[in-house]
């Protein structure tokens, strides 16, 4: 088998010279703009060929192959930093600076990451996997570059350029970084913001945002007679270069009517053409060798999977794939299986939502990714797509909840926190009756730790007043949906897997459940003292699957547990709670989520009770570190919340020997 970090691992070795003699950046520098552009059509036909052998982002990264070659040819990287916002669309990039040979384990288990990672490469200087960070990274980055220079007046300044999409600048954080850039003085004089324009994210953009890049694509083009005033002013005196530079501010004024990116103290410049590499070489030399002009931000029109004609067909532009033929772009999909879980919320809402009026449905620019976009196909007038703005969606839901609506704030785990201040301040602390629909709660696969929602128990769970439910099944799914929309009393989440469920054949309707109400799944003997059944497992969420398979295994030991399902994590059922520590000499609780979360509220309760004096209490939760990308069954077996774990678990707490041991 061959190595995957030598150079016989790259399969198209010889099939594209120009790219073949680029083992880093540096190697780019002398090459003319021909030569380039040969580069540029070598990457892309080297980035598709790879990403169809591993799926994964393919249709942002080829629409900035020309951006990419352009930005590491004309920049000394990685003394100067390039940011690459979210970045997935960094696979050019990871392919020009010396990870070619490893591009084939993208998002692989031990492999490359999906994303930008600071500990993969020297020239990712800042991690990155949700959007809208990349420019208040820069900006940090510019300033302390400065204050460097003032004390060491050998230390060069860097450049920093961030590339930001049209999507993820609709987010707050971006204009609260471009707004501070302005004010940071001469450090921020080597940013430079690149505004990747594609008229898509994952979804096409909405907002205010999106209509006015659109109408600053369609002003005319002034680049060239701006770069020719500049230069010709400089070589007046003072005096008339003054007055130069205040006639061509008057004349962009006319022009284009102002841009928000000046009035925020930005230099801009384009519309400029993202795949023409004449004009992205010769703007970037200029704007790398200006001084003096403080922050700049250059729009750059690309397009989402461009050259590549079944991406540029597709309604998605092929943001996210799986493993794909060439030649014909089919994807290779595996056997048809049960829904997922994010298909049975979505289904379920929508069926609700025929009879009830009041239901609204809330989304950050991820419509699919929540199956929401159903929910907008039958309903469109009570659907909302906010855009890459999460805190907003959050009190946006607040406010209908006010008036009486009942709002579903459909939301991954990962980006939830990233509103965590609205859900306390706005929500929790107001009692409003917010639904929290929590996708991709636990571990994700590929996306690795950055999408992994493993924390959301604990720091929703800490909030007063908040209600949390976690299904063990589809079926328990449809039930907490229905639960969610006919609680009115306050806040109210239900967190629910990447996935598909398990095939169980599913109800006509969801019912409503008793809130803060857990069940027994599976009693094997009658309970009548602490050392009789001995061993009890009180599970949160789908890990009642595994729970269920460790309760076989050890019967086969002759030691019949019982299996309860928790159904909420707050408000916890103590009573089912106490009678499970009364009644069992071991106690152990399993959840999809971090240390502080359910277990923790478990523990809480039974040590107020005295009763954590008398059970053997063993909390599985996932471990104190991250988790990197592998398949989602691989990383809970890495976690230790595998059916083989419990049973390890509970033989120790019972001081047996392990599993393997007894085998």
């Amino acid at each position: 088998m061959t190595d995957s970090k030598t150079p016989n691992a790259i399969p198209t070795l010889g099939r594209y010279p120009q790219l073949d003699r680029v083992r880093a950046p540096h190697d780019m520098r002398n090459l003319s703009v021909e030569q380039l552009k040969q580069l540029a059509d070598e990457l892309r036909a080297e980035t598709i060929d790879a990403v169809s052998t591993t799926g994964g982002h393919l249709g942002a990264s080829l629409g900035v192959v020309e951006l990419t070659v352009a930005l590491h040819a004309v920049f000394d990287t990685p003394d100067d930093r390039v940011i690459w916002d979210v970045g997935h669309q960094a696979y050019p990039h990871k392919i020009l600076t010396g990870r070619r040979e490893r591009i084939r384990t993208l998002r692989q288990p031990g492999g490359l990451s999906g994303f930008t990672r600071r500990s993969e490469s020297e020239y990712d200087p800042f991690g990155a996997a949700h959007s809208s960070t990349s420019i208040s990274a820069g900006l940090g980055m510019a300033v302390a570059h400065h204050l460097r220079a003032e004390e060491d007046p050998a230390y060069r300044e860097r450049n920093v350029i961030a590339v930001i999409g049209d999507g993820s600048i609709s987010a707050g954080m971006a204009y609260e970084a471009m707004n501070n850039a302005s004010h940071c003085g001469p450090g921020a004089e080597r940013l430079i913001v690149v505004l990747n324009d594609n008229e898509m994210s994952i979804a096409p953009p909405v907002g205010a945002m999106s209509n006015y890049l659109s109408r600053l694509m369609s002003s005319r083009k002034f680049l060239s007679l701006r770069e020719l005033a500049a230069k010709m002013a400089k070589r007046l005196p003072g005096r008339l270069e003054r007055t130069a530079k205040k006639a061509d501010e008057y004349a962009r004024g006319i022009m284009t009517g102002g841009t928000l990116f000046e009035e925020l103290g930005f230099y801009y410049v384009g519309p400029v053409d993202g795949h023409d590499m004449n004009q992205l070489v010769h703007i970037l030399r200029n704007l790398r060798d200006a001084e003096d002009v403080g922050p700049v931000l250059l729009h750059v029109i690309t397009e989402k999977g461009h050259g590549y004609t079944p991406a540029e067909s597709a309604g998605d532009k092929y943001h996210a794939v799986s493993k794909f033929n060439v030649v014909t772009g089919e994807q290779k999909k595996g056997p048809s299986g049960p829904p997922s879980y994010t298909s049975v919320f979505a289904k379920e809402l929508v069926r609700q939502a025929a009879t009830d009026d009041r239901i609204v449905t809330i989304t950050a620019a991820m419509p699919s990714g929540t199956g929401l976009d159903k929910f907008a196909k039958a309903y469109p007038d009570r659907f909302f797509d906010v855009g890459i703005a999460e805190q907003h969606a959050v009190t946006f839901a607040a406010g209908m909840a006010t008036e009486g609506l009942r709002p579903f704030c459909a939301i991954y785990s990962s980006f939830l926190q990233r509103a965590y201040d609205q859900v306390m301040h706005d929500v929790v602390l107001q009692k409003l009756p917010v639904r929290f629909a929590i996708d991709r709660a636990g571990l994700v696969g590929a996306d690795g730790a950055t999408h992994a929602g493993s924390f959301d128990i604990a720091y929703l769970g800490c909030l007063p007043g908040i209600t949390l439910m976690a299904p063990s099944t589809e079926v328990e799914l449809m039930h907490m949906t229905a639960t969610a929309i006919a609680f009115d009393e306050g806040p109210i989440g239900l967190r629910y897997p990447r996935g598909a469920g398990l095939g169980l054949a599913l109800p006509a309707a969801g019912e409503v459940l008793e809130i803060g109400r857990g069940r027994i799944v599976r009693e094997m003997t009658r309970q009548s003292g602490p050392e009789q059944g001995g061993i009890a497992i009180l599970s949160l969420g789908p890990r009642l699957e595994h729970a269920l398979k460790a309760a076989d295994m050890l019967a086969a030991h002759g030691l019949s547990p019982t299996v309860a399902d928790a159904r909420f994590a707050k408000p916890i059922d103590t009573a089912l709670v106490e009678q499970l520590a009364r009644n069992h000499a071991v106690l152990i609780t399993i959840e999809e989520g971090s240390v502080g979360g359910f277990a923790s509220f478990v523990m809480t309760h039974l040590a107020k009770t005295g009763l954590l004096d008398r059970v053997r209490f063993r909390p599985m939760t996932l471990p104190d570190r991250f988790i990197d990308h592998n398949t989602q069954d691989a990383q809970y077996i890495e976690a230790g919340l595998d059916a083989a774990a419990i049973v390890d678990t509970a033989l120790s707490a019972l001081g047996l020997p392990q599993s393997r041991q007894m085998a």
